[in-house]
């Protein structure tokens, strides 16, 4: 991520405690390499090894406190207004600066809703806790979750436009991949095409490359976020392929879903078009609907209801989720209200976020109905980032 986009999460940082009433952002970290706390690739840009505190204070004054043998590599870095270099004690620097700024609530890094903003340690925790006694300010920690998911989720025009081009890459690989799919050929054979084109444009993979990209052919596939396997492309079957890259640091995820034509066949058969105008147009009719200011939960249950109404069963998942610097960014999603996506579901949509839209449904007989969007949520509704797939690509064979 170049310097630029620091900058700009950093001043949006301040915007988002002003508006939060936070006094401090304080990200704690050690060996940062080993265990990394993701949030220093939003608003540091390299790791630490000794104790650190990068401090963000909603007067918008921003300092760090590291070790001296780093001091320079920080204050070259330019992102931080103030950089303080301990050598024996990081704790003296570190309560000095409380004292000067004495903040009444301190936000850091731990979260029992979202992993991305859950990078403090316990063990490093309680060493906090030791630096902060004999002082008010270990009463007046709390989670920096708000702080994050807003942080990650709103997303700069610069983001904005590295997610466009990522998506725009993407689907060039997605319409090569059609010129390449016939039958006899492997799911893996697919994903080795797809993996090769990635390679030697020198993107990174989005997610895991044991499963980026994921492909199914035909009926009874393996689960969402399994590997490819042997299973063959056959004649009169579905294939769905779910494959991102990461373009300048930001992710795409795309999906989207082919027939093969059978001997004989003009058409699509009737089981298989209504199976893809079904998710197709669930997913239309979430676009129509979302905005800043709804709950993701609500957004699910639309394209949910129109599934199970046209007699499918539920999608296994969530309907989509933030995108960004990972493939599953941000904290709120648009996911039903389970136990175990915890209170995402019921977190305000927010505008500049950018969501997956991603139902899914069997089609018996011949695979699975899948098709994955992108969209960013503007003042009074959404834009695809993505082209929208209206049709099935169809494979002639």
């Amino acid at each position: 991520m170049d310097s630029k986009i620091f900058k700009e999460k950093i001043e949006q940082a301040v915007e988002i405690l002003n508006e939060k009433n936070i006094d401090m952002w304080l990200t704690f970290v050690r060996e940062s390499s080993i265990n990394h706390d993701s949030v220093m690739d939003m608003i540091v840009g390299t790791n630490s090894t000794w104790q650190a505190a990068f401090m963000i204070s909603k007067d918008g004054d921003t300092t760090a406190i590291v070790g001296d043998m780093e001091e320079g590599k920080f204050v070259k870095a330019g992102l931080y207004k103030n950089v303080i270099g301990y050598l024996k004690s990081f704790k003296e620097p570190f309560i000095d600066y409380l004292n000067k700024k004495s903040p009444n609530s301190i936000a850091i890094n731990f979260s029992k809703n979202s992993v991305l903003a859950d990078g403090l340690t316990y063990g490093l925790y309680q060493i906090l806790l030791d630096h902060l006694k004999g002082t008010a300010y270990a009463e007046r920690l709390m989670s920096s979750e708000e702080i994050i998911s807003a942080l990650r989720g709103r997303k700069s025009e610069t983001e904005l436009n590295y997610m466009k081009q990522a998506a725009v890459e993407t689907l060039k690989i997605f319409d090569e991949t059609t010129k390449f799919i016939k039958p006899g050929l492997r799911e893996l054979d697919i994903a080795a095409f797809v993996k090769k084109i990635t390679t030697d444009r020198g993107y990174e993979f989005a997610w895991e490359e044991s499963h980026c990209p994921a492909v199914f052919a035909g009926p009874d596939p393996e689960g969402p976020h399994s590997g490819p396997t042997n299973k063959k492309v056959q004649k009169g079957t579905m294939i769905n392929m779910d494959f991102g890259i990461k373009y300048k640091g930001y992710c795409s995820d795309i999906q989207r879903t082919w027939y093969v034509l059978n001997d004989g066949e003009d058409n699509v058969p009737e089981p298989v078009q209504k199976g893809f105008e079904v998710i197709r147009d669930s997913i239309q009719m979430v676009a129509d609907k979302i905005k800043p200011g709804l709950k993701g939960v609500d957004m699910d249950a639309i394209a949910r209801n129109h599934i199970t109404k046209n007699g499918y069963p539920e999608y296994p998942h969530g309907l989509g989720h933030q995108l960004g610097k990972t493939a599953h960014d941000g904290v709120g999603g648009l996911f039903p209200a389970w136990e175990r996506y915890g209170n995402a579901p019921f977190m305000g949509l927010e505008k500049n976020q950018v969501y997956t839209i991603e139902p899914r449904l069997p089609v018996d007989g011949y695979g699975v109905s899948t098709i994955e969007e992108e969209v960013y949520l503007t003042e009074n509704g959404c834009e695809f980032i993505t082209t929208p797939q209206k049709e099935l690509i169809l494979v002639h064979t």
